[in-house]
């Protein structure tokens, strides 16, 4: 990879104290810009970059999918990763899926996190199953850890979509709820 990513990641304009996400589209938004992808301009340098992104993505977003296990689906579901590959259209991708068995009853999709790099596309995006794109800018372990609330809002909006696409039934937590302090209720004032 060039010494130009760390020319480019240094020129993002934000202070010590933007938000991850504000940082995200600004280097989304400077990549635009220059032509680049974290200072890369070939589509090797970019490949390199977004398989890096993967490496660096994978506990962040097994965490986030882990997390909807835990305390939603009650443990039933299971997670599978698909590790970086070319896709039909040329493009890399990875994915990272949770499916449990109510899911697949009502034959739905699972919750995904999908980190692809199309083959027409200028850089990477993450998506959700029923959740649109979000510019993949990652480069640092850093970086990745702090788009845990993002995979944590993708996937969190992804479940929320599969109910709508069946119903509430396909979560463990809500058919079969558990008394402790997840669950408690705010009661209104009497």
């Amino acid at each position: 990879m060039s010494d130009r990513h760390e020319e480019s990641a240094s020129q993002v304009s934000t202070s010590p104290l933007s938000p991850a996400h504000v940082t995200a589209l600004l280097r989304h938004f400077d990549d635009l810009r220059d032509g680049t992808h974290g200072g890369s301009v070939s589509r090797q340098d970019k490949e390199a970059h977004f398989a890096h992104t993967v490496e660096l993505l994978a506990p962040v977003a097994q965490r986030a999918l882990d997390e909807l296990n835990a305390h939603l689906l009650l443990d039933t579901g299971s997670v599978v990763a698909t590790g970086l590959h070319r896709d039909d259209d040329s493009g890399l991708s990875a994915s990272w899926k949770l499916a449990w068995p109510e899911q697949q009853a009502a034959c739905l999709a699972p919750v995904t996190l999908l980190a692809h790099y199309g083959i027409g596309f200028h850089h990477p995006h993450l998506r959700g199953a029923t959740v649109g794109d979000w510019p993949l800018n990652i480069f640092t372990p850093h970086d990745a850890t702090d788009q845990l609330p993002m995979l944590r809002a993708v996937v969190t909006a992804d479940l929320h979509n599969l109910v709508f696409q069946a119903d509430y039934r396909v979560i463990p937590a809500v058919m079969r709820p558990q008394n402790d302090s997840r669950r408690a209720r705010h009661e209104p004032p009497t």
